[in-house]
């Protein structure tokens, strides 16, 4: 901004030292030529010192001599897209801004949450199960990091997620807690336990229970931050247009061809700019509606992720399900060695020794102190806030060539203004609305056809609310991402209340009291793929 008034300020001044023009005709191209070089378009030598005959200019034409030359039209032409962009860039900076950095504070937030759960449960083991503590590190470690990629978007089954986790935990739990030796079983016997775990049930209800509490609460964290992401796709796609032929000659008519008559500090009528512009943008209006859906969509998944859905308890609370289902296996130990026995015979074991924990519990205790937080610093709230921020953008692109032609580039009221032929007192030209349709009438631009760009974004927004809106919001039997619900709005599909079969207040060893405390939504962190994290997001300090 202080570069763009020094340069209103040396607009002014070179205005003043030229005589002013008279009859439509400069007397002089030297203010014409002090603002050619100070946009740093081209050299004096490039622009006349006295008014020419303008027979070779094809947008810029006029009756009367004119400063401008062919080579300085085309010049012009590129300067008024690039002027363009940069308005459309400057106007969407706070809102990407805010989309941006609060989907890198969510996803360091999610990655936060997946940190602790798994370092609340790593704690289970040592504390409560010192005896199979290391060979459990790695199924908690191997869960966790496929968690963190189901958040971040990789296509897998958090269901089948949740089942491998407990299959390759009950040879585990049966070598050390329900049929104790001094050696561990060996692969193949290890291999047996794991195909029979799911016929025999050793940890009764809990893994579906778990099931149903992580496929509630993670799919809809997953589809908020990718809709986060979407959004700062649109603002990206919507500030880098292509503009057709048509719309550059009428840019280019309404923002330099004064120039050429001398009129370097008059602006554009009102009326006239609108007709450019939302010429101009006339596919960019066609996101309004969609735009406004997703915004609503956001909102209403954000006000309806509590209870099960609130994932900070989930992840949070996981460890006491995990000890509700080691205890329930220790207490039907018999009738499970019993079952085994039948199945996959005595156990056969090698002889080896499992080590013993070597999890430094005081190193994470004192890493949870850091998160200590007061309720305003929940998740949910940060959330709402956020939502509440964004919603003062819904109607963003509807009103986009209002704003831009208000804020910066046409004349005040009742100021004299350029009309793309001469400098008047008002337009008299027809206004024509937004979107397409409207563009019919436009006596400044022609428009044709639809942009497959837009179209593309246009059709990731129609994606995206119906994800947010529920309708690929898994059921307690079958919530694998690839399936679809039944639709409906997000009430219809969620429900905010926390019954007791889904653990909300907490069982087994206790409740963990959430104690995290949210990073700084308006930091400088950056978005980090999914992917990005695979192998090294859940074993970083």
């Amino acid at each position: 901004m202080e570069a763009r008034s020094l340069s209103v300020l040396l607009l002014l001044l070179a205005a003043a030292a030229t005589p002013a023009p008279r009859d439509g005709e400069p007397r002089s191209c030297e203010a014409v030529r002090k603002v050619f070089q100070l946009r740093q378009l081209g050299s004096f030598r490039g622009v006349p010192e006295f008014p020419r005959a303008g027979v070779d200019l094809q947008v810029c034409t006029s009756k009367n001599p004119t400063c401008c030359t062919k080579k300085m039209e085309e010049r012009y032409q590129t300067a008024a897209k690039q002027d363009i962009q940069q308005v459309l860039q400057t106007s969407s900076a706070t809102l990407k801004f805010l989309i941006s950095r609060n989907a890198a504070a969510f996803q360091e937030t999610f990655e936060m949450l997946i940190k602790l759960a798994e370092n609340y449960t790593s704690t289970l083991f040592c504390n409560a199960y010192r005896n199979m503590a290391a060979e459990a590190a790695t199924r908690v470690q191997e869960f966790f990091t496929d968690i963190a990629l189901y958040i971040f978007g990789t296509d897998i089954s958090t269901k089948e997620c949740v089942n491998r986790f407990f299959d390759n935990l009950f040879p585990v739990v049966y070598n050390h807690m329900i049929n104790p030796g001094l050696t561990d079983v060996t692969l193949e016997y290890a291999e047996c336990l794991q195909m029979v775990r799911r016929d025999i049930r050793p940890f009764g209800d809990i893994p579906e229970k778990v099931i149903r509490q992580m496929g509630r609460s993670l799919l809809p964290s997953r589809n908020f931050l990718q809709a986060l992401n979407l959004g700062i796709e649109v603002i990206n796609t919507t500030d880098h247009l292509h503009f057709s032929k048509d719309c550059s000659r009428a840019l280019l008519r309404m923002q330099y061809c004064p120039h050429c008559q001398g009129l370097i500090l008059s602006k554009p009528c009102m009326g006239y700019c609108l007709n450019v512009i939302r010429g101009c943008l006339a596919y960019v209006a066609e996101v309004d509606l969609h735009w406004q859906g997703y915004i609503q969509s956001l909102e209403e998944l954000s006000s309806a992720m509590h209870g099960t859905y609130d994932v900070e308890h989930v992840l949070l609370n996981f460890h006491s399900l995990v000890n509700d289902a080691l205890m329930q296996a220790r207490v039907n130990g018999p009738e499970l060695t019993e079952q085994v026995n039948k199945v996959c015979g005595p156990p056969v074991r090698k002889p080896t020794q499992s080590p013993h924990c070597s999890f430094d519990r005081n190193k994470y205790s004192q890493g949870l102190k850091m998160f200590s937080r007061d309720v305003e610093e929940t998740l949910a709230s940060r959330r709402k806030e956020f939502i509440s921020h964004l919603r003062l953008y819904r109607a963003f692109y509807g009103g986009l060539a209002d704003q831009l032609c208000g804020n910066e580039l046409a004349a005040a009221d009742d100021i004299p203004c350029w009309n793309g032929e001469d400098v008047v007192k008002s337009y008299t030209h027809h206004v024509v609305g937004s979107g397409i349709k409207a563009q019919a009438g436009n006596p400044e631009v022609r428009v044709k056809g639809t942009d497959p760009v837009i179209n593309q974004i246009i059709d990731k927004l129609k994606h995206i609310i119906q994800l947010l809106r529920g309708k690929s919001f898994p059921k307690y039997d079958n919530w694998d991402l690839r399936q679809t619900g039944s639709g409906g709005s997000v009430d219809e599909q969620i429900s905010g209340v926390c019954d007791d079969e889904d653990g909300c207040g907490g069982s087994g060893s206790g409740e963990v009291k959430r104690v995290l405390k949210i990073t700084d939504f308006w930091g400088t962190n950056q978005i980090i793929s999914g992917r990005q994290l695979f192998g090294g997001l859940l074993r970083k300090n």
